[in-house]
């Protein structure tokens, strides 16, 4: 058997079961064999349970994850309103699940109970961790640190957090036959095989560092020991009243905050949600006092170049074994920032990693990577991202 098999398939059928079955076995039917893992994402347009028992129904026994998502990826390009899945057959690969439970109590903890379980089940070492995580209960942070707190600080983590088509109410994971919230899933990879990733995401700086004099969590309170609101207020212009009222997301996805990171090179991108009226300003993921942030400037040139250049830094670390699966978790305000021009991205993707490779991913309210698409083991920092594209390519 070829060491990996990889199939795509998706289907939008009004009946949520039929179209989980037809996504299934429409990838199954690429692979001609039977598969070790189905991957599914899908809107949760469709009846979650019954797209699940759909999978299942025609899954041959494999071992189902997956997640809820605001758009999906596949082969063909970026559409909505599916459930998409990707089949894969390998003598190579091991395909470990951990799950971390209550989220919303402890992050931490969920990210590590879930990591802890796949090196329990792990039939041999693994070598790469994928992630799914709740995309609105938990701190994404604290559950990669959860993470690394099991695996090692420098272990290699990729992946998104769950969404709900821009809903904001309530997201899911997928694992066999369950629907799942408040939840995180591992998958550990172990065996013989080449793998690469690349981390982009082409937002650029067009205001001064500041600090953050006072931050809680995700929330900033003070920036240069103003209320943190006067970054948006002295850009723009705009009185704070206007700021809250309107939700700052809408501009945030444009014009979100950039944060300084110890051995990187590019700033770590960090979504602003909401503004309250003591000018304190929340983001999608924590901010620590001390840190440095700046205005970023997203454009949809730049953010198309940005996945082109992520697909070669992931070419270039399969040293010359070809590609046989591609997994892109990009982020939702990306989505919302290319709007018509959203399959560029994904063409620009194919167009280094290969047409006819099997894709798929989802648009995400998260995503985990390492920092700068660096997965040397001595150095790798594996961080929680807003507004970045990640790839997973499997050789």
């Amino acid at each position: 058997m070829d060491s990996i098999k990889t199939g795509v398939g998706k289907s939008n059928n009004a009946d949520a079961q039929k179209a989980g079955q037809e996504a299934c076995q429409q990838a199954i039917d690429q692979i001609g064999a039977k598969p070790n893992l189905i991957m599914v994402f899908s809107s949760v347009a469709l009846n979650q349970e019954q797209m699940l028992q759909g999978i299942n129904d025609v899954a041959q026994g494999a071992m189902i994850i997956g997640c809820s998502d605001s758009g999906e990826i596949i082969t063909q390009g970026s559409v909505r309103g599916h459930v998409v899945a990707m089949a894969i057959a390998s003598d190579q690969i091991k395909f470990t699940v951990g799950l971390g439970k209550n989220v919303h109590l402890d992050s931490h903890r969920a990210g590590q109970e879930a990591a802890e379980e796949v090196i329990k089940k792990a039939p041999e070492k693994i070598s790469l961790f994928i992630s799914l995580l709740e995309g609105l209960t938990g701190n994404g942070a604290a559950i990669v640190r959860g993470f690394k707190a099991a695996l090692g600080e420098h272990f290699p983590i990729i992946g998104g957090s769950a969404g709900d088509d821009f809903a904001f109410k309530k997201t899911f994971v997928y694992y066999q036959n369950q629907v799942l919230n408040d939840t995180v899933i591992g998958i550990g990879l172990s065996g013989n095989f080449s793998w690469g990733v690349g981390v982009k995401h082409g937002w650029e700086p067009i205001g001064l560092p500041m600090r953050v004099t006072k931050s809680e969590g995700a929330i900033i309170k003070e920036l240069d020991n103003k209320p943190a609101l006067s970054i948006y207020q002295d850009y723009f212009g705009k009185r704070a009243e206007e700021l809250i009222k309107e939700p700052i997301a809408k501009m945030a996805y444009t014009y979100p905050l950039g944060m300084t990171v110890k051995d990187s090179s590019e700033l770590l991108i960090v979504d602003v949600v909401i503004a309250n009226e003591k000018g304190e300003i929340t983001c999608a993921a924590e901010v620590l006092e001390g840190s440095e942030v700046r205005l970023m400037l997203g454009d949809p040139e730049k953010a198309i170049q940005a996945a082109k250049e992520a697909a070669e830094n992931a070419l270039s670390q399969l040293n010359g074994v070809a590609p046989k699966a591609i997994f892109v978790f990009d982020c939702m305000a990306r989505h919302k920032l290319l709007g018509g021009q959203i399959n560029e991205e994904i063409q620009a993707i194919q167009n280094v990693l290969g047409k006819e490779i099997p894709l798929i991913g989802f648009y995400t309210y998260g995503e985990q990577a390492p920092l700068g698409s660096n997965i040397n083991l001595n150095t790798c920092n594996s961080v929680f991202h807003n507004e970045t594209v990640c790839l997973l390519v499997l050789g």
